[in-house]
């Protein structure tokens, strides 16, 4: 049995969040609150429950106000901000690049900012023995953005971009939807994930996203990433405020701010 158990994790956040406005006028997109808890602390305290202890979050758009809301310490995590200046004219990959130094620690998650979920996700992709995972579900007509195709071992043989209900053919290969939780083991991340990241910054890709990273990395240089199934589990990836609403509809059982990780336990 492989075991990987991180103590770290990297947290991607510092977009705009241009689709929540007016919410993200004065604040960033991870500090909007599902039912009364900032989609990043839900984050930051399911982190912790699996045993998580260093953290590092890339920060942008309004940064001062995650550096307030999250501290030094939060819970038993310590807490440390890589900022990036052009977040305005970067993508997610450019943020991770940013995170590079964390990336080569150890294992690793890599979480982006505005996912509000449940602690039993990161559960599964810690219990799951492949070296690397990545959570998913299937994806609904209700969904968009990128989407995965899955082997008969389950590992993702193919990462789709730009996907809509349109994608949903019958008869064809199903779709999953990437719930942008991920974990990462130390050899590919030196020996892989981290070289391709700096190449593809060094070529003056910065506008790419993880998910181009990614589907290069398993479609063309032999990463395997096993997909994680959560099927059953809540979790919303909150980019407009009609995902907010659904959010808030799927977690309204939410009782306090500990509440998602509690349901979990």
């Amino acid at each position: 049995m492989i075991n990987h158990h991180p103590t770290k994790a990297v947290i991607l956040a510092a977009g705009f969040g241009s689709r929540l406005r007016p919410l993200t006028d004065l604040r960033p997109k991870p500090l909007v609150e599902v039912n009364g808890t900032p989609i990043l602390h839900n984050a930051l305290r399911n982190l912790e429950h699996i045993g998580v202890k260093d953290v590092t979050i890339v920060v942008g758009y309004r940064k001062d106000a995650i550096e307030y809301a999250c501290g030094q310490h939060f819970g038993g995590l310590e807490i440390n901000y890589v900022e990036s200046t052009v977040f305005d004219k970067t993508g997610s990959a450019y943020s991770l690049w940013l995170a590079r130094e964390t990336l080569l620690q150890g294992d690793c998650y890599l979480l982006e900012g505005d996912v509000f979920f449940e602690a039993a996700a990161l559960r599964r992709l810690l219990e799951d023995e492949a070296a690397n995972a990545s959570a998913v579900a299937p994806f609904d007509a209700s969904m968009e953005g990128s989407a995965v195709i899955l082997n008969d071992a389950g590992f993702i043989s193919e990462v789709r971009m730009k996907q809509t209900a349109v994608n949903l053919v019958d008869g064809s290969a199903p779709l999953f939807k990437t719930m942008n939780l991920i974990r990462m083991c130390s050899a590919d991340l030196r020996g892989k994930i981290v070289p391709f990241l700096n190449e593809l910054i060094g070529t003056g890709a910065v506008k790419a996203y993880t998910e181009e990273l990614f589907a290069n990395l398993i479609e063309r240089h032999g990463l395997r990433m096993a997909a994680t199934r959560c099927d059953d589990l809540k979790w919303y990836e909150i980019d407009s405020t009609s995902d907010l609403r659904i959010a808030e509809a799927l977690f309204a059982d939410a009782r306090g701010p500990s509440s998602a990780t509690a349901a979990a336990e």
